[in-house]
C-alpha cells in the first residue's frame, strides 16, 4: 500500500504540460527527419551550448574518466561527500558567479549548497521555509512545474498573482493586492519570484522589485 502522500495527484503527469512532453517524444521535429513533427517549447533546458560540452570533454579525458593527473578519483567520489557539495567545487561554483558579475561582488563557498538541479533545490527550499499548507505568491504567467516541485510534497499552496499581456506582464499593484487578500485566508509565508522569468525570459527592474513587492508599510510581504 502506498501513503496518501504518494497517491496524491500533484506530481501533474496527466496535466496538458507533461502530456505535451509525451507527444512530443513520440513525434519529435527534425529539419531533415522529420519536419511536421512537434517542437519543444515547454522545457527549460537548455541545449545550445552542448556543441561547447561535447568539445570540452573530447579534450579533457580525465573528466569523463574520473582522474586526475592520470591518478583514479573513483574512491574519492564515489563514497558520502559533505552533503553540502563537494568543498572543491562549490570553491570553483563561487569563483564562477563572481567573474560572471565582473567580480563586483564575491560569494562565500562555506554558504553554499550543491544540489540535483533546481527541481530539487526549489522543493528543498519549500521544505525548509515553509509548513504544511503555508501559502505563496507567484506571478503569472509560471512555470508550469511549480505545481509539482513546490507543492506535491511540501504541502504549500500557490496563489497566482494574475499578470497581463496589456502592460508586458508587469506586477501590477491591483493583482498583487488582490492575490494577497486572498492569501490572508491562508497562512501567508511570502512572495516567490523567477528572475529572469520562467517563461517569458524578462526582467524585473529595481523599481518593482522594491515597490510592487510590499503590501503597504504595515504589511510587508516578506514575512
Amino acid at each position: 500500500m502506498l501513503s496518501s502522500k504518494a497517491m496524491l495527484d500533484g506530481h501533474g503527469e496527466e496535466s496538458p504540460y507533461f502530456q505535451g512532453w509525451k507527444e512530443y517524444e513520440k513525434n519529435a521535429y527534425g529539419d531533415v527527419q522529420n519536419p511536421t513533427g512537434i517542437i519543444q517549447m515547454g522545457l527549460a533546458e537548455n541545449q545550445l551550448s552542448l556543441d561547447l560540452l561535447k568539445t570540452w570533454i573530447e579534450n579533457n579525458q580525465d573528466a569523463t574518466r574520473l582522474t586526475n593527473n592520470g591518478e583514479s578519483m573513483f574512491r574519492h567520489l564515489a563514497l558520502f561527500q559533505d552533503y553540502h557539495g563537494l568543498p572543491a567545487f562549490k570553491n570553483v561554483g563561487a569563483e564562477l558567479m563572481a567573474e560572471i558579475r565582473g567580480n563586483k561582488v564575491s560569494f562565500d563557498p562555506r554558504k553554499l549548497v550543491l544540489m540535483a538541479g533546481a527541481t530539487a533545490a526549489s522543493e528543498t527550499l519549500m521544505f525548509c521555509i515553509a509548513e504544511h499548507g503555508d501559502a505563496f505568491l507567484l506571478p503569472t504567467p509560471y512555470y508550469p512545474g511549480y505545481d509539482r516541485d513546490l507543492k506535491w510534497r511540501t504541502g504549500v499552496e500557490l496563489v497566482p498573482i494574475h499578470c497581463s499581456s496589456s502592460n508586458g506582464f508587469k506586477v501590477a499593484k491591483f493583482a498583487l493586492e488582490e492575490a494577497y487578500q486572498q492569501a490572508k485566508k491562508l497562512s501567508l509565508k511570502g512572495v516567490l519570484i523567477t528572475n529572469p522569468s520562467n517563461t517569458l525570459g524578462t526582467t524585473m527592474s529595481h523599481v518593482e522589485l522594491d515597490d510592487h513587492f510590499y503590501c503597504g508599510q504595515e504589511d510587508p510581504l516578506n514575512k
